[in-house]
């Protein structure tokens, strides 16, 4: 019996020097214990071969019941600490400082800019970006993030995938009607670029948690449609002193600017005081908008973004662009920061 159990450990400890997974090396001595039965039970009593591994099959079967016993229990008792230990879900590793040969290659268009270089693609791969919304300004600003190698994106909409979306919300697809809008443009991002960190929140951004949620981030992207939400995250921003790029849309127009009291820009309540009348401001579901002008100005809130991070070129700080799908127009006008402004009118320059 001794010859037989030093065999077992002498399988077991040389599968284990050569690397042989787990599996395989219980295997090899679960095949040695079979052999020692089918001997035990086929060969007459006195047997040489019988005697040498141990003389009866009642010595083995008992062995073996007992080794089956204490593997049941351990994988039971494993299931019921897993069970009483609390169900966390864990955040997402930060991206890693360091580019894989295969993120060179994919950013290799960046790299080559001047006013980019590697420098600037590390700035990206370690910001934290916010955008609020994944709809049709969303959408667009989400996905060039993703691409560009913006190391982590949070996006947060409480909005589901619906049909009528799909005109202008490239992110989404037919497939993913009736889903979470932040899970569709989840899955998207990640599909596209598994580098990235995509954090998402499905919820509305409230007063409740708007201080703690934007103080993760550097930067954000508001493409919402609404005057409350706007004013909400204009005033967080220039409370946390972070960046806000806005975006705005209406059947062929659209507008950005990049608000920045900290920079001595003026925040979004220095251009606009007050919500407009009911009526006067229209939503896209009520006035339209024609669908690849979102992509448009979605994907210049991207660049905006970029050039924020990086520190290239100048930001639109102090400035809007309005962009005419209609008539192929472009133009921008001067903004100038209020000293009475309620929100940043006593914030440092």
């Amino acid at each position: 019996m001794f010859l037989v159990l030093i065999l077992a450990a002498g399988l077991w400890g040389v599968g284990y020097l050569a690397g042989v997974s787990r599996t395989a090396r219980s295997v090899s001595v679960s095949v040695l214990l079979v052999g020692v039965l089918i001997i035990q039970l086929t060969l007459p009593d006195g047997h040489p071969l019988r005697e040498a591994t141990g003389g009866s099959a009642a010595l083995w079967l008992i062995l073996g019941g007992a080794a089956v016993l204490v593997l049941i229990y351990g994988r039971v008792l494993k299931a019921l600490r897993n069970r009483a230990s609390p169900q966390t879900a864990d955040e997402p590793a930060p991206p890693s400082d360091k580019f894989t040969e295969t993120e060179l290659e994919r950013y290799a268009r960046h790299i080559v800019l001047r006013e980019l270089g590697g420098p600037g693609q590390k700035k990206m791969k370690q910001a934290r970006v916010l955008v609020i919304g994944a709809g049709g300004l969303g959408a667009p600003a989400l996905q060039y993030l993703a691409a560009a190698g913006v190391g982590t994106i949070g996006v947060i909409d409480d909005d589901v995938v619906e049909n009528a979306n799909l005109q202008r919300q490239v992110i989404h697809r037919d497939a993913d009607i009736g889903m979470p809008k932040v899970f569709s443009a989840q899955q998207a991002m990640q599909a596209q670029n598994p580098n990235v960190v995509v954090l998402p929140y499905h919820r509305r951004l409230t007063e409740e948690i708007a201080t703690d949620l934007f103080g993760d981030f550097d930067l954000i992207l508001d493409g919402t449609d609404n005057f409350d939400t706007r004013y909400l995250a204009n005033r967080t921003a220039v409370a946390l002193g972070k960046p806000l790029i806005s975006g705005a849309l209406s059947q062929w127009e659209g507008q950005l600017s990049v608000f920045d009291p900290g920079h001595n820009a003026p925040c979004y309540q220095c251009i606009f005081p007050e919500a407009p009348a009911p009526g006067l401001a229209p939503s896209c579901a009520e006035a339209g908008v024609i669908g690849p002008l979102p992509g448009v100005v979605g994907s210049m809130m991207a660049v905006e973004a970029i050039k924020v991070i990086t520190g290239a070129g100048e930001a639109l700080r102090g400035e809007m662009l309005i962009y005419d799908a209609l008539y192929g127009e472009s133009r921008k006008i001067t903004l100038t920061r209020r000293a009475d402004c309620p929100i940043c009118g006593t914030a440092k320059s």
